[in-house]
């Protein structure tokens, strides 16, 4: 249970770390690409919290709610990761101009 928390808090701090990064930079490709990390991070957090809920709570509600959270997380996750994937050498050829 320890482990989950300390995943769900440091998650939450990546994701808002990545969204004030996101905000301050000007460059837009570095933005984008800041964005789909913090999608990752932001799935990550909302997968892991239902993955808590899960395991915390036994009723029926909790189990739908739960697998709820752990699909959008996973979606979240997944699209993050395409557009970092993406954004990524864009990022780095605008970076070296």
């Amino acid at each position: 249970m320890i482990p989950l928390v300390a995943i769900i808090l440091v998650s939450l701090a990546f994701y808002v770390f990545y969204k004030i990064k996101a905000f301050r930079t000007r460059l837009p490709m570095e933005k984008k690409w800041l964005k789909g990390k913090s999608s990752i991070a932001l799935g990550a957090f909302v997968a892991t919290y239902g993955i808590n809920q899960l395991i915390l709570f036994h009723t029926t509600t909790t189990f739908i709610i739960g697998a709820i959270f752990i699909v959008i997380g996973g979606v979240s996750i997944w699209g993050g990761f395409k557009v970092y994937k993406h954004f990524l050498p864009l990022a780095i050829e605008e970076a070296e101009q």
